[in-house]
C-alpha cells in the first residue's frame, strides 16, 4: 500500500465522519462491563457551537474515549436545554416582535422552529470535531419527553414542602419582563454620580449620598452607625424625605457603612441586596414604586410613568430648583445587569414560586464530591455561604416547561397536578379532578413558566430513566465550565438531594473560559473571537483538540494558532513515522522469539515506551491531559524518532535478519501503543493510522495500552540514554566540522563504565566503533597561539608580523613557558617580554600518536578521529 507522503488532515477526517457508525458509542444499560456515567452538559442551541463549547466538549471526549478503551460501558449522552431567555430574545429580534404580540402558541411554535434548526447546525458541528456521543440518549427540554420529568421534580418537591409559593423581593429583568434568579446577574462596571441631597428641613435635616435619586420616592428609613457620633442625636427621630413629602424614621444598623459618602444611607424599598436586608431585619414598610416595566407607578407621584433614567433626570432637576442638590461626584459603580440582555436589573416585590435552600446540607454533601481542580469547591463554597432568599423558579415568560398549578376560582386554592397528569399545560389543560377544597370545576391556569435551570438541574437523573425507570445513580462524572459553578453545579446538588436524597455524581471536572491571543475574554467588540470552522478549514480537528489538550483543566485557556500550527506539525512527524514503520514491517508477524534478539538500544526504548504508557495512563485517570499530550509528543518525536529510529536505521537497512528482526519487534510494539495512546485526543489521526497498520477494525474498540513491568529496566535506560548522548555529540561535532550527518568517519574508540553497543553506534554514525577496556592514555599538545590581534596590535603596530612568526616558530617547551609566565623574544635586536594573556591556545589531543578530538560523555570518554 502506497502512503502519500503528505499528511492531509481534512481529507482524512470528513472521510471517518462519513464512515463511523453512531452505534459503535451506544450505551448498553444490560453490558457487564463496568458502567461510567457522564452527565453531560446541555447547551443552548444558539446555532454555534462556539470555540468554549469545543474546549469543554474535547475535555469530555477525551474521557470518554479513554473510559471506553479501560474497559468500561460509557455513556455520553447529548442534551439541548432548549427553554428561557435567550431563544425567546433571539426569537423577538428575528421576527421583529414582542413574546406578547402573537397568542401564546404560535410564539411557541417560532421558538421551538428556531431552536430545531439551530440544534441540527450543532450535531453538525459536534460530528466534525470527532465527538463520540451516544446519540440514541439524545434528549431535548422543549419536548414532552423531557419536561414531563421536570414536572414530575416539581410535583415531588412541592408534595415534600421543598416548593412554596410566596411574596417577597426579586430580580426582575424589565426589558425581559421577568423575574431572574441571583446567579443569573451579570456586574457592569461604569462611572455615575453620586449626588449629595438634603433630607428634611432645619436642625434635624440631614445630608445624603445616592446613586439612585429616582428611588427617594421608595424611601422607608434613614439608617446610620450606632457609633457614629454625629448622627447619634437623630436615632429615633423623623425625617421629610424631599420628592415624595413623607417621613420616615432614623434608625441605627451596624452595617451602615461611616466612610462611605456622608455616612448616613436612605433605605428603599428596594434599591439593592442590602435594603432587602434591612426591611426584613427592622420589619419596615413595603414600598413599592417600579412595576414590571422598570417604570415608575402612582406612588411616585408627578414623576408616575417616567423610566428610572427618564426619573432620576427629572428628580435632580426639581432637587436642584429646591436648593436640596448640595453637590454631586463621579464614582465607579457595578451595576447587575441581567445575564441575557445586559439590562439592568431591580429588586420589586413579587408573588412568585420558590425552592427552599438547605444551604448547610448542600455544603456538607457538595464535599463528598471529588472536585477536579480541589479549589473550584471553593466556589460553590463561597456562593451558598453568601445566599440571602431562595432559590426563585418561576418565570413571565412563554418558552419554557408550564408550571403544573391550577387556581380555584371559587375559593383560591392552589392544585397541584397530580404526577398522573402529565404532562400538562395549565393555559390549555384543566385538572382532571374537582377542587379538593370546595369542589368547584372552575379553575384559571398558572402562566408563569418554570426557570430554565429546573430543566437542566436534573439531567443526571433523567439520563439514568428517573422517574420512572430508574436504573443506577449517582453518575460519575459532570464536566461543566466554571462560570456555572453558582447555577448548574449548585442546582443540580440540590434538586439530587431532594428528588434521590444522593450526590449526583461522584466526581466534578471544570473547564476554564478561552481567551483571545491578546490574553482577553472573546468578543466580537475586541474582534478577537475565532471560530472552530476557522480552525477546521485550516488545520483540522486534530490539531483543534490537540490545543484543547494543552489547557489545564480548571484554568482559562488562550487560543493561538501557534499551538495548533504545532499540532499539525506533530501530526505530519507521526504520519511520517508511520511512513517509514510501514515501509519495514509489512510482512513482519511479531513474535516472543524476538524479544530474545533485542540489543541495548531496543530496551532502552521498549523501557521508554512501556513508562511513557504508565504516566499518559496516570495523567489521563486523574484529567491531566495537558501532561498526557506533552509527554505523548515529547517522546514520539525525541526519543523515539529523532534518537531511536536513527540509531536503528543502519540495522533496519544494512543488518543481520536478527539484527531487523528485534528493531521490527519495536517498531510494530511502538506503533501499536503510540497510536492507541492518541486516540482519545486525535482520533481522525489515529483511526487511518491504525487502518494502515492493522488492515481493519477500528482503533476506539481496542483497549488502552497497558504498561508491561517486564520491559521497565532502569539499567537498560541508562545504557540507552548514554548511547544517545555519544550518537547526538558526535553528530554535534559532525556539524561543527562542516561535515554531512552521514559522512564517514576513520575510528570511533569508547571507553564506558557502563555497557554500550558498538554495533548501533557504528551503524549511526557511520564509523568502525572500538569499545576500550580501559581508559584510553591521551596527551594534551599546543598545536597553535593565536594572537590577541586587539591587545598587540595598538602596542606594536609594523612589529606584529613578525612577533606572530617567532611565536609560531616556537619550540613546544617555550610555548607552554609563554602561556604560563610569558616569554621574553628578540624582534631586530630588540628584546620583547611577550605576556601569557596576549595569545590563546589552540590545543590538540593526540591518542597513539594521531591527532583525535576527545568527548566527555556522562562518564564515558569517546575518541574520534575524523
Amino acid at each position: 500500500m502506497e502512503i502519500e507522503k503528505e499528511y492531509r488532515a481534512k481529507e482524512v477526517e470528513e472521510k471517518w465522519v462519513r464512515q463511523w457508525k453512531d452505534e459503535m458509542y451506544y450505551f448498553d444499560w444490560n453490558s457487564e462491563k463496568p458502567h461510567y456515567i457522564i452527565d453531560t452538559p446541555p447547551p443552548y442551541p444558539t446555532g454555534s457551537f462556539h470555540i468554549g463549547n469545543t474546549l469543554n466538549w474535547c475535555y469530555i471526549d477525551f474521557i470518554a474515549r479513554y473510559k471506553r478503551m479501560k474497559g468500561y460501558e460509557v455513556m455520553f449522552p447529548q442534551g439541548w436545554d432548549c427553554h428561557g431567555l435567550p431563544t425567546e430574545v433571539k426569537v423577538e429580534e428575528m421576527h421583529g416582535i414582542s413574546k406578547n404580540d402573537v397568542p401564546r402558541e404560535e410564539f411557541r411554535r417560532l421558538c421551538v422552529e428556531f431552536t430545531e434548526k439551530n440544534i441540527e447546525k450543532m450535531r453538525s458541528a459536534m460530528r466534525r470535531l470527532g465527538f463520540s456521543i451516544d446519540w440514541s440518549k439524545e434528549y431535548i427540554t422543549m419536548y414532552p419527553e423531557y419536561y414531563t420529568k421536570t414536572q414530575v421534580s416539581f410535583v415531588r418537591m412541592y408534595n415534600q414542602g421543598l416548593i412554596y409559593k410566596g411574596y417577597h423581593p426579586v430580580i426582575f429583568c424589565p426589558r425581559c419582563e421577568t423575574t431572574i434568579a441571583l446567579a443569573e446577574i451579570e456586574y457592569k462596571s461604569g462611572t455615575t454620580k453620586l449626588n449629595y441631597i438634603r433630607f428634611g428641613d432645619g436642625e434635624d435635616s440631614v445630608v445624603i449620598a445616592t446613586t439612585r435619586p429616582e428611588l427617594i420616592p421608595a424611601c422607608v428609613a434613614i439608617a446610620v452607625h450606632p457609633d457614629d457620633e454625629r448622627y447619634r442625636h437623630l436615632i429615633g427621630k423623623k425625617v421629610r424625605v424631599p420628592v415624595g413629602g413623607h417621613e420616615v424614621e432614623v434608625i441605627a444598623d451596624e452595617d451602615v457603612d461611616m466612610e462611605y459618602g456622608t455616612g448616613i444611607v436612605m433605605i428603599c424599598t428596594f434599591g439593592d441586596r442590602q435594603d432587602v436586608k434591612w426591611w426584613k431585619k427592622h420589619n419596615l414598610e413595603l414600598r413599592m414604586v417600579l412595576d414590571r416595566t422598570g417604570r415608575l407607578n402612582e406612588k411616585a407621584g408627578k414623576y408616575a410613568g417616567l423610566t428610572t433614567k427618564e426619573a432620576r433626570e427629572k428628580i435632580i432637576e426639581d432637587l436642584k430648583a429646591e436648593g436640596r442638590l448640595i453637590k454631586q461626584e463621579d464614582v465607579e459603580q457595578n451595576v447587575g445587569v441581567c445575564w441575557r440582555c445586559k439590562t439592568p436589573v431591580e429588586i420589586i416585590a413579587e408573588e412568585q414560586w420558590f425552592v427552599k435552600i438547605d444551604k448547610e446540607r448542600i455544603l456538607k454533601e457538595a464535599r463528598k464530591i471529588k472536585w477536579f481542580p480541589e479549589h473550584m469547591l471553593s466556589r460553590l463554597e463561597g456562593w451558598v455561604e453568601g445566599m440571602e432568599w431562595d432559590w426563585v423558579i418561576s418565570r413571565q415568560r412563554i418558552f419554557a416547561t408550564p408550571i403544573p398549578v391550577w387556581y380555584c376560582k371559587n375559593c383560591g386554592a392552589i392544585v397541584v397536578a397530580k404526577e398522573e397528569w402529565l404532562p400538562v399545560d395549565p393555559t390549555k389543560d384543566a385538572p382532571k379532578e374537582p377542587c379538593p377544597q370546595c369542589g368547584s370545576t372552575e379553575f384559571e391556569g398558572e402562566d408563569d413558566v418554570l426557570d430554565t435551570w429546573m430543566d437542566s438541574s436534573i439531567t443526571p437523573l433523567a439520563i439514568t430513566g428517573w422517574p420512572y425507570d430508574w436504573k443506577e445513580y449517582p453518575t460519575h462524572l459532570r464536566p461543566q465550565g466554571h462560570d456555572i459553578i453558582r447555577t448548574w453545579a449548585f442546582y443540580t446538588i440540590l434538586r439530587s438531594l431532594a428528588l434521590a436524597n444522593k450526590i449526583p455524581w461522584y466526581e466534578i471536572v471544570i473547564n476554564g473560559m478561552v481567551l483571545g491571543e491578546d490574553g482577553r475574554k472573546m468578543s466580537k467588540s475586541l474582534g478577537n473571537i475565532i471560530s472552530p470552522e476557522e480552525v477546521l478549514e485550516k488545520y483540522g480537528a486534530d490539531a483543534l483538540r490537540q490545543w484543547a489538550a494543552t489547557g489545564v483543566v480548571g484554568s482559562d485557556v488562550i487560543f493561538t494558532w501557534k499551538e495548533v500550527i504545532a499540532a499539525s506539525r506533530f501530526q505530519q512527524k507521526f504520519w511520517s513515522i508511520l511512513r517509514f514503520t510501514m515501509s519495514h514491517i509489512k510482512d513482519y508477524t511479531p513474535s516472543e522469539d524476538d524479544e530474545k534478539l533485542l540489543r541495548i538500544a531496543d530496551r532502552w526504548i521498549l523501557s521508554k515506551l512501556n513508562r511513557l504508557i504508565k504516566d499518559v495512563d496516570e495523567h489521563m485517570e486523574n484529567y491531566r491531559f495537558n501532561e498526557a499530550l506533552k509527554a505523548i509528543r515529547s517522546f514520539t518525536w525525541y526519543e523515539y524518532a529523532d534518537n531511536y529510529l536513527e540509531i536503528v536505521k543502519n540495522r533496519l537497512y544494512s543488518g543481520s535478519d536478527e539484527e531487523k528482526r528485534a528493531a521490527k519487534f519495536v517498531l510494530y510494539n511502538a506503533m501499536d501503543a503510540l497510536i492507541r495512546l492518541l486516540a482519545p485526543i486525535t482520533p481522525f489521526i489515529a483511526e487511518e493510522c491504525w487502518n494502515i497498520f492493522k488492515g481493519n477494525g477500528s482503533v476506539h474498540l481496542q483497549s488502552y495500552p497497558q504498561a508491561d513491568k517486564a520491559f521497565i529496566d532502569s539499567e537498560a535506560e541508562k545504557r540507552g540514554d548514554l548511547m544517545r548522548d555519544i550518537v547526538a555529540e558526535v553528530r554535534r561535532l559532525k556539524h561543527d566540522r562542516g561535515m554531512a550527518l552521514n559522512a564517514p568517519l576513520k575510528f570511533i574508540k569508547i571507553y564506558s563504565p557502563i555497557e554500550v553497543d558498538a554495533r548501533d553506534i557504528g551503524g549511526a554514525l557511520n564509523a568502525k566503533v572500538e569499545i576500550l577496556s580501559e581508559a584510553p592514555e591521551i596527551s594534551v599538545r599546543i598545536k597553535a597561539l593565536k594572537p590577541k590581534y586587539g591587545i598587540l596590535g595598538p602596542m606594536f603596530r609594523d612589529k606584529v608580523k613578525k612577533i606572530v612568526e617567532a611565536v609560531n616558530a616556537l619550540n613546544e617547551e617555550d610555548k607552554d613557558r609563554l602561556l604560563k609566565e610569558g616569554l621574553e623574544i628578540d624582534i631586530d635586536g630588540e628584546v620583547i617580554k611577550l605576556e601569557r594573556d596576549w595569545f590563546e591556545a589552540e590545543i590538540e589531543k593526540v591518542v597513539s600518536g594521531k591527532e583525535v578530538d576527545v568527548l566527555e560523555v556522562g562518564g564515558a570518554v569517546v575518541v574520534v578521529e575524523i
